[in-house]
């Protein structure tokens, strides 16, 4: 698998280098960024080694999630070189006068023959002190110029940062949307998964055609169920508060908090990116996946006896219903399209834009009632 090998050296590479301009500048982003690059490295070994579709699905998941973390850093490293470049120019614009008086000064001690410099109309008495008062104010003049020449030079790097943009974030949504697609092959590619029970498709399509609430259809989920194996997935209670979120996103509204129209629901909205990855938490069933009520595709996953995360407002799902997935594995892809590479550097320069147009619904369930998302998962700002 040589070509996926070298897009994503490639991409490691064009990553690694814009971002460490910002060193100063942004240390986080360059730091993200550098961590990024590690492990798409990681994943290509992965991919360069994998035996079979199962191998590729977790190094391709892994390969996708390191695309979009680096791209992220690449977005607010862009946005923060961004608002750095307008306040120098702002500041140097603000000390325009200083600047010609002072360049004006430079320019006549540097045109002026030494001995002419020194020499003063009031005789030996005027020069020395003339001579003494110059050497207290060159270094300050000096001191003045390298903050200045340090300024001009931070604006060049950073102008210059952002005219390589363009081709970076090109090579990371190229490399993203190659990820995409050969992860949804390898998916359809693989073994088949163990089962802990078949889907029943016409009890499905009753309970889907009688169920009016989120709540009611969780209720019926053991009634389309066939050949069910006894026994469970082991209990996961000790991770409450620590299992990583199923999407790469920004908090909307958390469980209780009313939406535009007034609404409240039990559960956690995620701001995400389009096409975003999403994947299983922990390792879990698939009590069932597919369109529901006006959720869009949904995808109900069961860790543990009793214990459901439901995911809605995917525009793809992966697996079949019954399949115990490892954890961290793909279920499906956010909707939307990605923003064009102009759009993107327009909107991270004006530090902002709604890049994250699209929202995950998480609702979990316990023993059929729902509780705050937040219990469960390890929030991140931003």
């Amino acid at each position: 698998m040589p070509d996926r090998m070298i897009r994503t050296a490639a991409l490691a590479i064009a990553l690694m280098l814009p971002l460490a301009a910002l060193a100063q500048t942004a240390p986080d982003a360059a730091q993200a960024a550098r961590a990024a690059a590690q492990r798409l490295d990681q994943a290509a070994r992965q991919l360069d080694s994998a035996d079979d579709a199962r191998d590729r699905v977790r190094a391709l998941s892994e390969t996708l999630r390191a695309f979009e973390d680096g791209l992220e850093a690449m977005r607010d490293g862009l946005r923060r070189a961004s608002i750095r470049e307008k306040s120098l120019l702002a500041e140097l614009q603000a000390r325009e006068d200083e600047i010609a008086q002072l360049l004006g000064v430079l320019q006549s001690m540097g045109g002026a023959p030494a001995p002419v410099l020194f020499l003063h109309p009031g005789g030996p008495m005027g020069t020395a002190r003339s001579g003494m008062i110059l050497a207290d104010v060159a270094p300050a003049l000096n001191a003045r110029a390298d903050d200045l020449r340090a300024k001009l030079a931070e604006v060049r790097t950073l102008r210059a940062l952002q005219e390589t943009a363009a081709d970076t974030l090109r090579r990371g949504l190229d490399g993203v949307q190659q990820a995409r697609a050969e992860l949804s092959k390898a998916v359809a590619d693989r073994q088949p998964l163990p089962r802990r029970f078949t889907e029943d498709p016409v009890r499905t399509a009753i309970l889907i055609a009688s169920t009016e609430t989120l709540e009611g259809f969780a209720s019926g989920l053991s009634e389309i169920t066939q050949n069910e194996s006894p026994g469970s997935l082991p209990d996961i209670s000790h991770r409450k508060g620590a299992l990583p979120l199923p999407v790469q996103g920004e908090v909307l509204r958390r469980a209780g908090e009313a939406d535009a129209s007034g609404v409240t629901r039990p559960g956690l909205v995620l701001a995400t990116r389009p096409r975003a990855l999403v994947t299983t938490p922990a390792a879990a069933t698939i009590r069932y996946r597919g369109p529901l009520l006006d959720f869009g595709n949904v995808m109900i996953l069961e860790p543990q006896a009793g214990l459901l995360f439901v995911l809605a407002g995917l525009d793809v799902v992966f697996g079949a219903t019954g399949e115990v997935l490892p954890a961290g594995s793909p279920v499906g892809l956010m909707g939307g399209q990605e923003a064009e590479i102009g759009a993107v550097i327009t909107q991270s320069g004006e530090g902002g834009g709604n890049t994250r147009s699209e929202t995950l619904y998480i609702e979990v369930r316990q023993d059929n009632q729902p509780v705050d998302p937040v219990t469960w998962f390890a929030m991140q700002e931003g």
